[in-house]
């Protein structure tokens, strides 16, 4: 029997960054902030972490999408200039990027198969929960763009370069990051970045037909099929120090404030 609750399940809190609502064993999970392009503060990861780490066990599928005409713009910079002038050692980036580690690794290590529905423009921060996720599908207004160089920063968050490395290939990975151009849709689907474009007013249906096959499959084979497929992804890695992310990001951070680097400031208030 199909379960639909009529409404997002935290529709009465006006202040939550994280919407979610679940049909039947898919858990539709929103990121709400759409008036600054959903940019990840830590409140919307702690938001995240208390819908994706531990779903309800009837929960097949997760499917991550987001309010407004983008996905994610990235990181809050505000708030991330905040924690460096309360602490100019970087202690507030160092725990919102364990939190993101967390996120990230319930998104791509869990039970759930998940799915990402990218429509405007995926950034930093916002590319990095894209691509966590073990299915991608975006609109042909979907971009992508990795801006955290010339802001100057490591790409370092919530693993999101092991696992670009392992998807898209070192080469092509190295170009993207040193430029920090952006590229669309069909360029990402050639990447492996998507598997699948489809027009803006068919990425609904898109997700419904990759969900709908897999909600179908027995729980324990769906579990141990997907634990498989990521224990042979990861033994294909040289290394996937993501546990690192965290503290790579915040000592850049901090030394880049204290010898502020000519960066272009590309990216507006995000990152």
């Amino acid at each position: 029997m199909k379960l639909s609750l009529p409404d997002f399940l935290t529709s009465n809190d006006r202040s939550a960054t994280v919407r979610a609502r679940r049909e039947g064993a898919v858990l539709h999970v929103e990121l709400n902030a759409p008036a600054s392009g959903n940019a990840v503060t830590e409140a919307m990861l702690d938001e995240l972490l208390d819908v994706v780490v531990a779903p309800d066990p009837e929960v097949r599928v997760l499917v991550l999408g987001a309010a407004g005409d983008d996905f994610c713009l990235g990181g809050d910079r505000t708030e991330f200039g905040q924690w460096l002038e309360e602490d100019p050692t970087g202690r507030g980036i160092r725990i919102a990027g364990e939190k993101a580690r967390r996120v990230c690794e319930a998104l791509s290590g869990g039970r759930l198969v998940t799915i990402a529905r990218v429509r405007g423009r995926a950034v930093g921060a916002g590319f990095a929960l894209a691509l966590a996720c073990d299915l991608r599908v975006g609109a042909e207004s979907a971009s992508f763009r990795l801006p955290e160089l010339a802001l100057g920063l490591p790409t370092a968050w919530g693993g999101l370069l092991p696992r670009l490395i392992h998807e898209v290939g070192a080469a092509r990975v190295r170009e993207l990051i040193l430029t920090g151009r952006a590229f669309g849709a069909a360029e990402a689907r050639e990447l492996s970045v998507l598997q699948r474009v489809v027009p803006d007013a068919e990425l609904d249906d898109a997700v419904a037909a990759w969900a709908k096959p897999v909600v179908r499959r027995p729980e324990a084979a769906l579990r141990v099929t997907k634990a498989l497929l990521n224990s042979y992804a990861a033994a294909t890695r040289l290394a996937d120090p993501a546990f690192l992310d965290a503290e790579l990001m915040a000592s850049v951070a901090a030394a880049t404030r204290r010898s502020p680097a000519g960066g272009d400031g590309a990216g507006g208030s995000h990152s």
